[in-house]
């Protein structure tokens, strides 16, 4: 099974703050890679015509997270999706994504962090989506667990829906994912705990950290959690050590229930 797979699986079993039951099953997200053909075609047949295409991302997450946060967290996000949906099967998680321009002279200083520019990005989601099509799905929905995942999203949708118009097959870019799970969980934290944006930060802080917390704790070091990464050139922004698997869960719910609020919104002005 998929590294990701596994590994979100396996830490079903760690001990946190939060009771087994919180921990939804994820044994049953029907993950498009974790299957034979057989039984993708066979599932299409029974009905599951929702294909979701997680994009993630290789970047550096300070000194205390490891470079594929968004990986492990939008593969357990679209898994989660995909249960509540019913009728979906998840794609293997685009791990190359739009991570800023490779050669610039800084670009190196974080080592592993592997960036896909666009057009080579939205190329690579167009032959994905197209090939999901061939195989009979027809609602794809797009999903991305990073900002700069997200015009391309936007861009393939728009292109291809213009494109199959009229044919039954249609792209969804739930960006809403990203863009109010973002801001609900914001100001979730500023609510209940009063912490502020400089706080939690926007890049490998509260929030994040504690959305790896909950999917993969084995990807963060506990003991280099510093605020602001305990350096100006940490790639830190707020404070992981006030991160726990609790705030992590409500904050992936929130990303869900946007994404699936969005998909139903926009299926139900479909023709």
């Amino acid at each position: 099974m998929h590294k990701l797979l596994f590994s979100a699986i396996a830490t079903m079993g760690i001990t946190t703050t939060l009771h087994a039951q919180d921990r939804p099953n994820l044994l049953a997200a029907p993950y498009l890679e974790a299957m034979t053909w057989t039984e993708i075609r066979d599932a299409i047949q029974g009905g599951k015509r929702v294909a979701i295409v997680p994009t993630g991302g290789t970047e550096q997450n300070g000194p205390h997270m490891v470079m594929g946060k968004h990986n492990y967290i939008v593969t357990f996000a679209a898994g989660q999706i995909a249960q509540q949906l019913g009728n979906a099967l998840v794609a293997p998680t685009v791990q190359y994504v739009p991570e800023g321009d490779y050669t610039r002279p800084n670009f190196g200083d974080k080592p592993g962090v592997i960036s896909l520019p666009s057009p080579s990005y939205d190329r690579l989601l167009d032959a994905a989506v197209r090939s999901l099509r061939v195989s009979g799905f027809t609602d794809i929905l797009l999903i991305g667990d990073s900002g700069g995942n997200q015009a391309g999203l936007t861009a393939v949708a728009n292109a291809l829906n213009a494109e199959w118009a009229g044919t039954g097959v249609r792209v969804y870019a739930l960006v809403d994912y990203y863009q109010k799970g973002r801001i609900q969980i914001r100001d979730y934290l500023k609510a209940t705990y009063g912490w502020d944006e400089q706080m939690v930060g926007s890049h490998a802080g509260t929030s994040d950290t504690s959305q790896l917390l909950y999917v993969f704790a084995d990807g963060i070091r506990l003991d280099k959690r510093m605020p602001n990464g305990g350096s100006p050139d940490a790639g830190v922004t707020g404070d992981p050590t006030k991160a726990s698997a609790a705030i992590g869960k409500i904050a992936i719910d929130q990303k869900v229930n946007a994404a699936l609020t969005q998909y139903r919104a926009l299926k139900g002005g479909t023709p």
